[in-house]
């Protein structure tokens, strides 16, 4: 017969971890004799190793005492149904990790990888850092919107940067954060601006964005507000026959 203590040590847990077992009725703990200790037998042992085995694989305590008692398809049943669950909790912490890296590499906590390779292709064609925060801005509210369209619409992005002139473009908007309204700069954008949509337009190459005329109203006054030369760009394209920021639209031009 065996001490308490030397159960615990043939069965490699401490003692107040069959007493704790003892508490939650999974050992049953024995009666005191004579002398007033209680002495536990080979049975006892077996059933601690057990239970110490089952809540070392990970079935949880609440679990383990009808594991104890199953039959052998009833017990690869009930493992079975637990290796389910602890993958499912493997795939939920790798996800966590995923987007704890994400939160240390920066912007791209709020971004898929579609815009964050995006706004790296712009820095690879010299675009300003400062200019780059602002569209990183306005994209992190988009991908937020339209998370469904956001890989599509920059995959389109992509193909814009294939044109000379949307190159141009950005090479002007690079510095535009800084720009005072009168800066002549300002005019070669909307000439380029101007261009581009134009040929968008007579192509027929206009896609829907996907986002609600609010939202649309809120990047526009965003951006309107971001630079001073925002807002005399967009008299030019009005005159120009554009109007908006984030989604143009032709309008009437009044030539007199």
């Amino acid at each position: 017969m065996l001490t308490i203590s030397q159960l615990a040590a043939y069965a490699g847990v401490t003692v107040a971890t069959v007493r704790h077992y003892h508490k939650l009725g999974l050992l049953l703990e024995p009666e005191r004799d004579s002398s007033g200790y209680r002495s536990y037998d080979a049975a006892a042992m077996v059933r601690l190793i057990r239970i110490h085995i089952l809540a070392s694989a990970g079935v949880p305590l609440a679990q383990v005492e009808d594991l104890l008692d199953a039959g052998p398809e009833e017990l690869a049943e009930g493992v079975s149904e637990i290796d389910k669950r602890l993958r499912a909790e493997v795939r939920r912490l790798q996800d966590t990790r995923k987007r704890l890296a994400r939160l240390a590499a920066g912007e791209q906590m709020a971004l898929p990888p579609s815009v964050v390779g995006y706004l790296d292709r712009l820095r690879g064609l010299g675009v300003e850092e400062k200019y780059i925060e602002m569209e990183r801005d306005a994209w992190i509210m988009v991908a937020a919107q339209v998370p469904d369209q956001i890989d599509t619409i920059i995959a389109s992005k992509h193909e814009d940067l294939d044109d000379p002139d949307m190159v141009r473009l950005y090479s002007l908007l690079s510095g535009s954060p800084d720009w005072t309204a009168d800066d002549p700069r300002v005019v070669k954008v909307a000439d380029i601006l101007d261009r581009i949509l134009t040929r968008a337009v007579e192509s027929g190459d206009v896609d829907e964005d996907g986002l609600d005329d609010r939202f649309v109203d809120l990047l526009d006054a965003t951006m309107a507000k971001s630079a001073p030369a925002a807002e005399r760009l967009l008299t030019l394209l009005e005159e120009r026959g554009w109007k908006g920021l984030t989604r143009f639209e032709r309008i009437p031009v009044d030539r007199n």
